[in-house]
């Protein structure tokens, strides 16, 4: 059994001015992305490291917008609604995977035209930078102390103080395996599968499918969000409900590169 370090949120305090690890973690994410994304540029036409850079900027907004007001809109509408001030609070976490992927969707397409490429080929360069931000990312949900698991008397638990209990009890420390699933071994799966030439969308399909399947699957240990709950027979949740979509488009993606849907026609997305 291992017992959470209580770690303070806040890594800095310059008098009024505060700090938080899970600010620094999004900046972290974004310092990883531009150095592999500048190392991928070196191989792949017609990347350089302008490009890269520019190409972040613009996956920093779809980030950032989309993922609070995917958070927003799926997970805690009415919440927000009654206090829309709490919108900016982004150091209390409240951020969507999901939604985040819509806003990087748009950020691309616009980068995609900006640069006259297809939308596929900008996803497929970017698709195998997201792990980085997503492994950051679940750290700074463990360092904030949300997203728990179930409680559990498996010796995986953690030992951590719930406030609704009032009292200590071991729960999976879910952020940490999806840190190692969405993060690391993901990661790992789409750094090997993008070092060959693959069929326009592949390497998006691959990372669709990957995060999608693990996703689904840590929710089975993860808690629901208390003010949503199971949607259906008391085990889906809203992330499985939104990770469903994206194996099958990743899916689709694969097949459409295997020439299995020969009325699409490539290019077709610019």
């Amino acid at each position: 059994m291992w017992q959470y370090p209580e770690i303070d949120p806040v890594a800095l305090s310059l008098g009024p001015l505060q700090i938080h690890w899970y600010g620094l973690m999004y900046l972290l994410a974004f310092f990883g992305g531009w150095l592999y994304g500048t190392y991928r540029a070196r191989k792949i036409e017609p990347w350089n490291g302008d490009m890269v850079s520019d190409l972040l900027f613009y996956v920093a907004m779809g980030v950032i917008l989309g993922g609070r007001l995917g958070y927003i809109l799926f997970y805690d509408f009415a919440h927000y609604i009654d206090e829309p001030t709490a919108i900016f609070k982004v150091w209390q976490g409240g951020m969507s995977f999901h939604g985040g992927l819509i806003g990087v969707t748009i950020a691309m397409l616009l980068f995609a035209r900006k640069t006259k490429q297809s939308l596929f080929q900008v996803a497929d360069f970017v698709s195998p930078l997201i792990p980085i931000g997503l492994l950051t990312g679940r750290i700074g949900n463990f360092i904030n102390g949300e997203l728990w698991g179930k409680v559990t008397d498996s010796p995986l638990g953690m030992h951590v103080y719930d406030p609704m209990l009032q009292s200590f009890v071991t729960k999976y420390p879910t952020q940490l395996l999806e840190a190692l699933l969405e993060g690391v071994v993901l990661f790992i799966i789409l750094a090997i599968y993008a070092r060959k030439p693959r069929p326009s969308g592949s390497v998006a399909g691959v990372f669709l499918i990957g995060y999608g399947a693990f996703r689904f699957m840590v929710e089975f240990w993860r808690v629901p969000d208390a003010q949503l709950g199971y949607l259906l027979w008391d085990w889906l949740t809203m992330g499985q409900l939104l990770s469903l979509p994206m194996v099958m488009i990743g899916l689709g993606l694969l097949l459409w590169g295997a020439n299995k849907f020969p009325l699409l026609k490539r290019g077709a997305i610019q």
